[in-house]
Protein backbone atom coordinates (compact mmCIF):
# COMPACT_ATOMS: atom_id res chain seq x y z
CA UNK A 1 0.00 0.00 0.00
CA UNK A 2 1.13 3.19 -1.12
CA UNK A 3 0.48 6.16 1.86
CA UNK A 4 0.46 8.54 -0.50
CA UNK A 5 -1.54 7.12 -3.37
CA UNK A 6 -4.05 6.30 -0.56
CA UNK A 7 -4.65 9.58 0.98
CA UNK A 8 -5.26 11.22 -2.45
CA UNK A 9 -7.69 8.74 -3.52
CA UNK A 10 -9.51 9.38 -0.52
CA UNK A 11 -9.35 13.23 -1.10
CA UNK A 12 -10.83 12.83 -4.43
CA UNK A 13 -13.62 10.66 -3.11
CA UNK A 14 -14.49 13.35 -0.88
CA UNK A 15 -14.34 15.48 -4.32
CA UNK A 16 -16.44 13.39 -5.86
CA UNK A 17 -18.93 13.09 -3.69
CA UNK A 18 -19.04 17.08 -2.91
CA UNK A 19 -20.16 17.36 -7.34
CA UNK A 20 -23.68 15.97 -6.11
CA UNK A 21 -24.78 18.60 -4.17
CA UNK A 22 -22.89 21.18 -6.35
CA UNK A 23 -25.24 19.64 -8.97
CA UNK A 24 -28.50 20.12 -6.69
CA UNK A 25 -27.64 23.60 -6.90
CA UNK A 26 -26.70 23.58 -10.36
CA UNK A 27 -29.99 22.11 -11.32
CA UNK A 28 -31.83 23.61 -8.35
CA UNK A 29 -30.93 27.34 -9.39
CA UNK A 30 -32.09 26.59 -13.06
CA UNK A 31 -35.96 25.62 -12.05
CA UNK A 32 -38.92 27.70 -10.85
CA UNK A 33 -39.38 28.34 -7.51
CA UNK A 34 -41.79 26.30 -6.60
CA UNK A 35 -39.94 23.28 -7.72
CA UNK A 36 -36.40 23.62 -6.57
CA UNK A 37 -36.69 21.73 -3.62
CA UNK A 38 -38.21 18.76 -4.97
CA UNK A 39 -35.02 19.13 -7.60
CA UNK A 40 -32.30 19.45 -5.01
CA UNK A 41 -34.35 16.38 -3.33
CA UNK A 42 -33.68 13.96 -6.43
CA UNK A 43 -30.26 14.49 -6.41
CA UNK A 44 -29.46 14.67 -2.76
CA UNK A 45 -31.25 11.62 -1.50
CA UNK A 46 -29.40 9.64 -4.35
CA UNK A 47 -25.90 9.68 -1.67
CA UNK A 48 -27.86 7.16 0.58
CA UNK A 49 -30.19 5.32 -2.24
CA UNK A 50 -27.39 4.44 -4.42
CA UNK A 51 -24.71 4.20 -1.74
CA UNK A 52 -26.74 1.42 -0.14
CA UNK A 53 -27.43 -0.49 -3.56
CA UNK A 54 -23.57 -0.13 -4.31
CA UNK A 55 -22.54 -1.74 -0.93
CA UNK A 56 -24.65 -4.65 -1.51
CA UNK A 57 -25.03 -4.82 -5.14
CA UNK A 58 -23.29 -2.48 -7.26
CA UNK A 59 -19.78 -2.60 -6.50
CA UNK A 60 -19.68 -6.03 -6.76
CA UNK A 61 -21.49 -6.43 -10.21
CA UNK A 62 -19.28 -3.72 -11.55
CA UNK A 63 -15.86 -4.92 -10.36
CA UNK A 64 -16.70 -8.48 -9.37
CA UNK A 65 -15.67 -11.38 -10.94
CA UNK A 66 -16.24 -11.58 -14.32
CA UNK A 67 -19.16 -13.34 -15.68
CA UNK A 68 -18.76 -13.88 -19.47
CA UNK A 69 -17.70 -10.24 -19.93
CA UNK A 70 -20.80 -9.27 -19.14
CA UNK A 71 -21.24 -8.57 -15.33
CA UNK A 72 -19.65 -9.21 -11.99
CA UNK A 73 -20.82 -12.10 -10.05
CA UNK A 74 -22.46 -10.99 -6.58
CA UNK A 75 -19.49 -12.43 -4.91
CA UNK A 76 -18.45 -9.23 -3.11
CA UNK A 77 -22.33 -9.23 -1.75
CA UNK A 78 -22.14 -6.88 1.02
CA UNK A 79 -18.59 -5.61 0.32
CA UNK A 80 -17.57 -9.25 1.15
CA UNK A 81 -13.81 -9.88 0.88
CA UNK A 82 -13.54 -6.17 0.55
CA UNK A 83 -10.39 -5.30 2.96
CA UNK A 84 -7.95 -2.79 3.25
CA UNK A 85 -5.71 -4.83 1.20
CA UNK A 86 -4.78 -3.89 -1.92
CA UNK A 87 -6.90 -5.56 -5.55
CA UNK A 88 -4.67 -7.54 -7.54
CA UNK A 89 -7.01 -6.38 -10.05
CA UNK A 90 -7.51 -2.36 -9.50
CA UNK A 91 -5.60 0.01 -7.91
CA UNK A 92 -2.69 -2.09 -6.63
CA UNK A 93 -1.11 0.78 -4.48
CA UNK A 94 -4.60 1.24 -2.50
CA UNK A 95 -6.73 -0.68 0.08
CA UNK A 96 -9.49 -2.35 -2.50
CA UNK A 97 -12.08 -0.44 -0.17
CA UNK A 98 -10.91 2.81 -0.86
CA UNK A 99 -10.76 1.79 -4.75
CA UNK A 100 -14.50 0.64 -3.88
CA UNK A 101 -15.31 3.99 -2.49
CA UNK A 102 -13.77 5.91 -5.01
CA UNK A 103 -15.81 3.99 -7.40
CA UNK A 104 -18.91 4.61 -5.51
CA UNK A 105 -18.98 8.65 -5.84
CA UNK A 106 -19.22 8.14 -9.73
CA UNK A 107 -22.53 5.60 -9.50
CA UNK A 108 -24.01 8.17 -6.84
CA UNK A 109 -23.48 11.34 -9.16
CA UNK A 110 -24.55 9.55 -12.89
CA UNK A 111 -28.33 8.97 -12.15
CA UNK A 112 -28.34 11.98 -10.33
CA UNK A 113 -27.56 13.70 -13.61
CA UNK A 114 -30.35 12.23 -15.97
CA UNK A 115 -32.79 13.87 -13.38
CA UNK A 116 -32.24 17.54 -15.24
CA UNK A 117 -33.78 16.15 -18.04
CA UNK A 118 -37.39 15.41 -16.61
CA UNK A 119 -36.98 18.36 -13.45
CA UNK A 120 -40.61 20.00 -12.35
CA UNK A 121 -42.67 16.91 -13.22
CA UNK A 122 -41.69 13.29 -12.00
CA UNK A 123 -43.26 12.44 -8.47
CA UNK A 124 -40.56 10.99 -6.03
CA UNK A 125 -41.59 7.36 -4.94
CA UNK A 126 -41.49 6.33 -8.46
CA UNK A 127 -37.90 8.18 -9.37
CA UNK A 128 -36.38 6.85 -6.54
CA UNK A 129 -37.50 3.14 -8.05
CA UNK A 130 -36.13 4.07 -11.70
CA UNK A 131 -33.09 5.08 -10.24
CA UNK A 132 -32.94 1.79 -8.14
CA UNK A 133 -33.47 -0.59 -11.44
CA UNK A 134 -31.42 1.85 -13.71
CA UNK A 135 -28.69 1.74 -11.49
CA UNK A 136 -28.57 -2.43 -11.43
CA UNK A 137 -29.73 -2.73 -15.11
CA UNK A 138 -27.66 -0.23 -16.98
CA UNK A 139 -24.65 1.83 -15.08
CA UNK A 140 -23.52 -1.26 -13.14
CA UNK A 141 -23.45 -3.78 -16.75
CA UNK A 142 -21.86 -0.98 -18.07
CA UNK A 143 -18.97 0.14 -16.04
CA UNK A 144 -17.96 -3.49 -15.51
CA UNK A 145 -17.61 -3.76 -19.91
CA UNK A 146 -15.70 -1.22 -19.84
CA UNK A 147 -13.73 -0.75 -16.44
CA UNK A 148 -14.20 -3.74 -14.67
CA UNK A 149 -11.63 -6.36 -15.50
CA UNK A 150 -12.75 -9.09 -18.25
CA UNK A 151 -15.04 -6.93 -19.12
CA UNK A 152 -15.76 -7.23 -22.98
CA UNK A 153 -15.70 -3.57 -24.63
CA UNK A 154 -12.76 -3.07 -21.98
CA UNK A 155 -10.96 -5.96 -23.18
CA UNK A 156 -11.66 -5.12 -27.43
CA UNK A 157 -9.37 -1.75 -26.40
CA UNK A 158 -12.06 0.90 -26.16
CA UNK A 159 -10.88 3.48 -23.40
CA UNK A 160 -12.98 5.94 -21.19
CA UNK A 161 -10.47 7.44 -18.61
CA UNK A 162 -13.41 8.93 -16.28
CA UNK A 163 -16.70 8.53 -17.68
CA UNK A 164 -17.30 9.72 -21.30
CA UNK A 165 -19.21 6.24 -21.81
CA UNK A 166 -19.89 5.07 -18.09
CA UNK A 167 -21.05 8.46 -17.06
CA UNK A 168 -22.10 11.16 -19.88
CA UNK A 169 -23.39 8.82 -22.24
CA UNK A 170 -25.34 6.28 -20.27
CA UNK A 171 -27.05 9.28 -18.23
CA UNK A 172 -27.86 11.27 -21.72
CA UNK A 173 -29.19 8.39 -23.81
CA UNK A 174 -31.49 7.79 -20.48
CA UNK A 175 -32.65 11.35 -20.01
CA UNK A 176 -33.44 11.41 -23.80
CA UNK A 177 -35.63 8.41 -23.04
CA UNK A 178 -37.23 10.02 -20.28
CA UNK A 179 -38.19 12.86 -22.39
CA UNK A 180 -39.82 11.32 -24.78
CA UNK A 181 -41.39 8.69 -22.51
CA UNK A 182 -43.00 11.30 -19.82
CA UNK A 183 -43.58 14.50 -22.55
CA UNK A 184 -42.88 17.89 -21.97
CA UNK A 185 -43.66 20.59 -19.52
CA UNK A 186 -47.31 21.38 -19.25
CA UNK A 187 -47.43 24.95 -21.02
CA UNK A 188 -44.31 23.77 -22.63
CA UNK A 189 -43.66 26.67 -25.53
CA UNK A 190 -46.23 28.21 -24.23
CA UNK A 191 -45.46 29.42 -20.32
CA UNK A 192 -42.07 30.72 -19.07
CA UNK A 193 -40.06 28.47 -17.77
CA UNK A 194 -36.92 31.08 -16.97
CA UNK A 195 -34.56 30.25 -13.77
CA UNK A 196 -35.60 31.52 -10.64
CA UNK A 197 -32.19 31.84 -8.98
CA UNK A 198 -28.98 31.72 -11.20
CA UNK A 199 -26.49 32.82 -8.49
CA UNK A 200 -27.45 29.42 -6.80
CA UNK A 201 -26.58 27.41 -10.36
CA UNK A 202 -23.34 29.85 -10.32
CA UNK A 203 -22.41 28.25 -6.79
CA UNK A 204 -23.43 24.73 -8.21
CA UNK A 205 -20.75 25.44 -11.75
CA UNK A 206 -17.95 26.34 -8.64
CA UNK A 207 -18.64 23.21 -6.99
CA UNK A 208 -18.88 21.01 -9.76
CA UNK A 209 -15.85 22.37 -11.31
CA UNK A 210 -13.86 21.87 -7.78
CA UNK A 211 -14.94 18.38 -8.11
CA UNK A 212 -14.15 17.65 -11.32
CA UNK A 213 -10.36 17.72 -10.26
CA UNK A 214 -10.93 15.09 -8.21
CA UNK A 215 -13.10 13.22 -11.02
CA UNK A 216 -10.63 12.95 -13.62
CA UNK A 217 -7.53 13.52 -11.46
CA UNK A 218 -8.60 10.66 -9.21
CA UNK A 219 -8.90 7.90 -11.87
CA UNK A 220 -5.64 8.07 -12.42
CA UNK A 221 -5.73 6.13 -9.16
CA UNK A 222 -2.40 7.17 -7.89
CA UNK A 223 0.23 10.85 -7.43
CA UNK A 224 1.70 10.71 -10.58
CA UNK A 225 2.19 12.16 -14.52
CA UNK A 226 -0.98 10.93 -15.32
CA UNK A 227 -2.86 12.16 -12.48
CA UNK A 228 -1.63 15.94 -13.35
CA UNK A 229 -2.37 15.74 -17.11
CA UNK A 230 -5.54 14.95 -16.37
CA UNK A 231 -6.24 17.65 -13.50
CA UNK A 232 -4.59 20.08 -16.24
CA UNK A 233 -6.47 19.03 -18.88
CA UNK A 234 -9.73 19.12 -16.82
CA UNK A 235 -9.43 22.79 -16.33
CA UNK A 236 -8.42 23.48 -19.59
CA UNK A 237 -11.43 21.87 -21.13
CA UNK A 238 -14.04 23.19 -18.67
CA UNK A 239 -12.60 27.27 -19.60
CA UNK A 240 -12.24 26.17 -23.34
CA UNK A 241 -15.95 25.17 -23.18
CA UNK A 242 -16.79 27.89 -21.30
CA UNK A 243 -14.76 30.37 -23.93
CA UNK A 244 -16.93 28.52 -27.09
CA UNK A 245 -20.37 28.96 -25.71
CA UNK A 246 -20.16 32.22 -24.70
CA UNK A 247 -18.53 33.24 -28.52
CA UNK A 248 -21.26 31.49 -29.70
CA UNK A 249 -23.97 33.46 -27.51
CA UNK A 250 -22.30 36.83 -28.86
CA UNK A 251 -22.36 35.52 -32.33
CA UNK A 252 -26.50 34.14 -32.22
CA UNK A 253 -27.77 36.79 -29.53
CA UNK A 254 -25.36 39.00 -28.97
CA UNK A 255 -25.23 39.18 -25.52
CA UNK A 256 -23.07 36.90 -23.14
CA UNK A 257 -24.98 35.58 -20.47
CA UNK A 258 -24.15 33.78 -17.15
CA UNK A 259 -26.39 30.63 -17.62
CA UNK A 260 -24.50 30.54 -20.90
CA UNK A 261 -20.83 30.59 -19.15
CA UNK A 262 -22.31 27.91 -16.68
CA UNK A 263 -23.39 25.48 -19.56
CA UNK A 264 -19.96 26.06 -21.69
CA UNK A 265 -17.82 25.31 -18.57
CA UNK A 266 -19.83 22.28 -17.84
CA UNK A 267 -20.28 20.79 -21.14
CA UNK A 268 -16.05 21.54 -21.41
CA UNK A 269 -15.56 19.30 -18.52
CA UNK A 270 -17.64 16.55 -19.31
CA UNK A 271 -16.16 16.48 -22.97
CA UNK A 272 -12.82 16.24 -21.50
CA UNK A 273 -13.50 13.19 -18.85
CA UNK A 274 -13.25 10.39 -21.09
CA UNK A 275 -9.71 12.03 -22.47
CA UNK A 276 -8.43 13.42 -19.46
CA UNK A 277 -5.18 11.13 -18.73
CA UNK A 278 -4.76 10.52 -22.45
CA UNK A 279 -4.12 14.13 -23.52
CA UNK A 280 -1.86 16.99 -23.88
CA UNK A 281 -3.05 20.48 -22.47
CA UNK A 282 -3.08 21.85 -26.46
CA UNK A 283 -5.56 18.72 -27.47
CA UNK A 284 -7.66 19.77 -24.27
CA UNK A 285 -7.87 23.26 -25.46
CA UNK A 286 -9.17 21.90 -28.86
CA UNK A 287 -11.28 19.16 -27.37
CA UNK A 288 -12.86 22.20 -24.71
CA UNK A 289 -13.79 23.84 -27.82
CA UNK A 290 -15.33 21.79 -29.98
CA UNK A 291 -17.47 20.73 -26.49
CA UNK A 292 -18.32 24.68 -26.31
CA UNK A 293 -19.62 24.69 -29.75
CA UNK A 294 -21.34 21.44 -30.33
CA UNK A 295 -23.30 21.14 -26.86
CA UNK A 296 -23.97 24.48 -27.65
CA UNK A 297 -25.67 23.69 -31.05
CA UNK A 298 -27.39 20.68 -29.96
CA UNK A 299 -28.86 22.61 -26.68
CA UNK A 300 -30.20 25.09 -29.18
CA UNK A 301 -31.76 22.38 -31.58
CA UNK A 302 -34.10 20.89 -28.70
CA UNK A 303 -36.40 23.51 -29.09
CA UNK A 304 -36.78 23.41 -33.05
CA UNK A 305 -37.33 19.74 -31.83
CA UNK A 306 -39.97 19.98 -29.55
CA UNK A 307 -37.98 17.99 -26.79
CA UNK A 308 -38.33 19.41 -23.28
CA UNK A 309 -35.37 18.31 -21.65
CA UNK A 310 -35.48 20.58 -18.67
CA UNK A 311 -31.84 21.56 -18.27
CA UNK A 312 -29.90 20.38 -21.43
CA UNK A 313 -28.39 16.87 -19.93
CA UNK A 314 -29.13 15.03 -23.80
CA UNK A 315 -27.05 18.76 -24.71
CA UNK A 316 -24.88 18.79 -22.65
CA UNK A 317 -24.10 15.62 -21.19
CA UNK A 318 -25.06 12.89 -23.70
CA UNK A 319 -23.41 14.68 -26.25
CA UNK A 320 -20.46 15.74 -24.60
CA UNK A 321 -19.79 12.16 -23.51
CA UNK A 322 -19.95 10.82 -27.04
CA UNK A 323 -17.73 13.98 -29.02
CA UNK A 324 -15.37 13.36 -25.88
CA UNK A 325 -15.01 9.59 -26.25
CA UNK A 326 -14.94 9.99 -30.05
CA UNK A 327 -12.20 12.77 -29.19
CA UNK A 328 -10.20 9.96 -27.39
CA UNK A 329 -9.57 8.55 -30.63
CA UNK A 330 -8.30 11.51 -32.19
CA UNK A 331 -6.21 13.38 -30.16
CA UNK A 332 -4.62 10.57 -27.59
CA UNK A 333 -0.94 10.32 -27.63
CA UNK A 334 1.46 7.70 -25.80
CA UNK A 335 3.70 10.47 -24.90
CA UNK A 336 1.89 11.88 -22.63
CA UNK A 337 0.63 8.67 -21.44
CA UNK A 338 2.31 5.55 -22.45
CA UNK A 339 -0.34 3.09 -21.39
CA UNK A 340 -2.73 5.17 -23.39
CA UNK A 341 -2.65 4.72 -27.35
CA UNK A 342 -1.78 7.01 -30.09
CA UNK A 343 -4.76 8.27 -31.82
CA UNK A 344 -5.36 9.53 -35.36
CA UNK A 345 -3.94 12.80 -35.10
CA UNK A 346 -0.83 11.19 -33.29
CA UNK A 347 -0.06 8.48 -35.60
CA UNK A 348 -2.22 5.85 -34.71
CA UNK A 349 -4.22 5.27 -37.43
CA UNK A 350 -8.21 4.84 -37.47
CA UNK A 351 -7.68 1.79 -35.47
CA UNK A 352 -8.19 3.27 -32.12
CA UNK A 353 -10.82 5.53 -33.92
CA UNK A 354 -12.92 2.91 -35.35
CA UNK A 355 -13.09 1.49 -31.31
CA UNK A 356 -14.51 4.28 -29.73
CA UNK A 357 -17.44 4.60 -32.21
CA UNK A 358 -17.98 1.07 -31.82
CA UNK A 359 -18.13 1.96 -27.74
CA UNK A 360 -20.47 5.14 -28.58
CA UNK A 361 -22.87 2.80 -30.59
CA UNK A 362 -23.18 -0.20 -28.21
CA UNK A 363 -23.81 1.86 -25.05
CA UNK A 364 -25.87 4.40 -25.92
CA UNK A 365 -28.07 1.89 -27.83
CA UNK A 366 -28.14 -0.32 -24.88
CA UNK A 367 -28.50 2.38 -22.27
CA UNK A 368 -31.26 4.14 -24.44
CA UNK A 369 -33.23 1.03 -24.50
CA UNK A 370 -33.45 -0.36 -20.83
CA UNK A 371 -34.03 2.98 -19.84
CA UNK A 372 -36.74 3.36 -22.01
CA UNK A 373 -38.18 -0.11 -21.11
CA UNK A 374 -37.85 1.24 -17.17
CA UNK A 375 -39.28 4.69 -17.98
CA UNK A 376 -42.28 3.16 -19.95
CA UNK A 377 -43.08 -0.07 -17.30
CA UNK A 378 -43.03 2.14 -13.69
CA UNK A 379 -44.98 5.42 -15.85
CA UNK A 380 -47.30 2.57 -16.79
CA UNK A 381 -47.97 0.96 -13.34
CA UNK A 382 -47.27 3.91 -10.91
CA UNK A 383 -46.91 7.07 -13.14
CA UNK A 384 -44.22 8.77 -12.87
CA UNK A 385 -45.36 12.46 -13.67
CA UNK A 386 -47.01 14.36 -11.71
CA UNK A 387 -50.52 14.97 -12.45
CA UNK A 388 -51.70 18.43 -13.43
CA UNK A 389 -52.90 20.14 -10.43
CA UNK A 390 -49.64 19.44 -8.75
CA UNK A 391 -47.82 20.40 -11.47
CA UNK A 392 -49.21 23.56 -11.39
CA UNK A 393 -48.23 24.08 -7.81
CA UNK A 394 -44.78 22.45 -7.79
CA UNK A 395 -43.33 19.56 -6.45
CA UNK A 396 -41.99 21.15 -3.34
CA UNK A 397 -45.29 21.57 -1.93
CA UNK A 398 -46.81 18.24 -3.40
CA UNK A 399 -44.13 15.69 -3.09
CA UNK A 400 -42.44 17.08 0.27
CA UNK A 401 -44.99 19.47 1.56
CA UNK A 402 -41.74 22.28 1.91
CA UNK A 403 -41.52 25.64 0.43
CA UNK A 404 -38.20 26.92 -0.40
CA UNK A 405 -39.19 30.83 0.17
CA UNK A 406 -41.98 31.73 2.79
CA UNK A 407 -42.04 35.27 1.27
Amino acid sequence: MNKADTAFILAASGLVLLMTPGLALFYGGMVRRKNVLGTIMQSLILISLISMEWVYFGYSMSFGPDVGGLIGDLSWFGLATVTNVPSLDYATTIPQNVFMIFQCMFAIITPALITGAFAERVRFVPFLLFAVLWSILVYNPVCHWVWGKGGWLGGLGVLDFAGGLVVHATCGAAALAGVLVLGNRRGYGRSSFMPHNLPMTMLGTGILWFGWFGFNGGSALAVDGVAVTAFIATHLGGMAGMFMWVVMEWITQGKATTLGAASGAIAGLATITPTAGFVGPNSAILIGLFAGLLCFLAVNAKSKMGLDDSLDVVGIHGVGGVVGTICLGLFASTEVNPAGVDGLFFGGGMVQLGKQLFGVVVVVAYAFTVSWVLFKGIHSFMGMRLDADAEVEGMDSTEHSETAYNN
